[in-house]
């Protein structure tokens, strides 16, 4: 593991893509502060920009940069949750401003893959992470249904889970200045 996370440390430094495992399916991904990179995630994906993405960071801490007021709920659940769990929160700052959606909230999970986990400790940003296929066409649940027009356009794919089958997704909370949390997939 710590080969992979050298090399995809050289990625994301290098405002490139990386595809690689995540805790639930595979991602496409790069640093979430750098526009460069984050555009580049939008044209493999054939996404518009007017879509968010989601943003996976290692701990509460790296969160409360990035984020003004994480209300203290929602700190409570994501410590109880052993389910990947996204929320989208309100008024976010230090992020590109294309991973930010048009309404001024931000998609973010506090990752629990222990590669993840490390490489953004190490690489000490957020990343971007979306599922591994084309806008509009069904996720693949592993690697081996990735298309091979994704596998050609991003600049590095980590060798680690390559076996795993996913169909976990997240569940999706949508958190608002006072606090209040709004299921939006579970």
């Amino acid at each position: 593991m710590k080969i992979e996370i050298k090399k995809s440390l050289g990625v994301l430094k290098n405002q490139q893509i990386l595809l690689y495992p995540t805790d639930t399916v595979w991602g496409i991904g790069c640093d979430a502060t750098s526009e460069v990179a984050v555009d580049k995630v939008f044209k493999i994906k054939k996404r518009s920009e007017s879509k968010s993405l989601v943003i996976l960071m290692n701990s509460f801490e790296m969160l409360q940069k990035y984020i003004p007021k994480v209300p203290k709920a929602v700190i409570e659940l994501l410590s109880k949750s052993t389910n990947p769990t996204t929320i989208i929160y309100e008024n976010p700052f230090g992020l590109a401003k294309n991973v930010v959606a048009a309404d001024n909230t931000v998609a973010i999970r506090i990752v629990q893959n222990e590669f993840c986990r490390e490489l953004i400790h190490l690489f000490g940003k957020p990343i971007v992470s979306t599922s591994a296929n084309i806008s509009g066409n069904p996720t693949p649940k592993s690697f081996d249904e990735i298309e091979k027009s994704i596998l050609d356009s991003v600049d590095y794919v980590v060798n680690l889970q390559r076996d795993e089958v996913n169909e976990k997704s997240s569940t999706i909370l949508k958190v608002n200045e006072k606090g209040e949390i709004t299921v939006l997939r579970n």
